[in-house]
């Protein structure tokens, strides 16, 4: 099974230092949904759900490739890459907390959690799309959305095999 789309990333580059577009990447980074949650959740998954180890751990590895890819995006744009989200409206830093990962332990629930999770991953990078106006970071925000689909269809395979059609 494939953990990726199969397209090249593009080159990670931006037009020119701005502080305001690295503050809004930071919760992509390590926001609540964001890369660096997923690669625990995921991790942690692997441990407890051994019958689909291989598939989360490859997953988890995908999430390390967009948090190093958003890393150096957020250096480049002249922020540290730090594991802290910034709350705009008051200027406060939120840091990231283990609190994020969903230590569930039963299958359904994981998966169908983790589906929820892409699909706000998803909006979330569509709506930093249209935020930044910086045509190099939205082909490579475009591009992490296409691995962000692989894995809602990873996990709707899994949930298949295990427990039929997903209800809605």
């Amino acid at each position: 099974m494939e953990y990726c789309s199969c397209k090249p990333y593009p080159k990670i580059e931006v037009e020119r230092e701005n502080i305001e577009y690295a503050k809004i990447l930071l919760e992509d980074y390590a926001g609540e949904n964001g890369e660096d949650t997923a690669i625990h959740t995921y991790f942690y998954q692997s441990l407890v759900v051994e019958e689909e180890k291989e598939i989360l751990e490859g997953i988890s590895k995908v999430e390390m490739h967009h948090l190093e890819i958003l890393g150096k995006l957020i250096y480049q744009l002249g922020n540290l890459p730090s594991f802290y989200t910034v709350d705009s409206n008051i200027e406060c830093v939120i840091p990231w907390t283990s609190k994020n990962v969903n230590y569930a332990t039963n299958l359904s629930t994981i998966l169908l959690d983790n589906i929820a999770r892409e699909m706000k991953a998803i909006k979330t990078y569509q709506k930093h799309i249209q935020e930044i106006n910086d045509p190099y970071i939205k082909k490579i925000l475009e591009r992490i959305i296409e691995d962000e689909e692989v894995h809602i269809h990873c996990f709707e395979q899994i949930y298949h095999n295990h427990f039929g059609k997903i209800c809605e």
